[in-house]
């Protein structure tokens, strides 16, 4: 079977959050082994950065750190519906979007 490739589709504050997620996690950590034990996860990881750091020009921006700011801000109102970092910090069930809760329910 030949390999074929998968097409994500994100928003473009879903894929700045998680460039600087996973910068933050590669980059900054000097134990990924530590944190992703399975080397097999490296390969699409790896992919992931690359791409969005070649699509993303606010990486490069001097006002990078408000820009990300802002894009976590409009993820959480869109996901929780409510502005500040309360809903997704107090980690309940009732914070989390309706996709999560069906998870962990055990739903399809």
């Amino acid at each position: 079977m030949e390999d074929e490739g998968i097409t994500l589709r994100l928003t473009h504050d879903q894929a700045f959050v998680l460039s600087d997620w996973l910068h933050q996690v590669m980059l900054q950590s000097d134990d990924l082994e530590g944190i992703v034990r399975d080397r097999a996860v490296w390969s699409p990881i790896y992919a992931i950065s690359g791409t969005l750091d070649t699509k993303l020009s606010e990486i490069f921006m001097a006002d990078y750190a408000e820009r990300l700011s802002a894009a976590k801000e409009r993820l959480r109102v869109s996901m929780y519906g409510e502005s500040g970092e309360s809903a997704a910090a107090d980690g309940s069930a009732a914070a989390a979007p309706q996709a999560h809760r069906a998870e962990e329910r055990g739903s399809p």
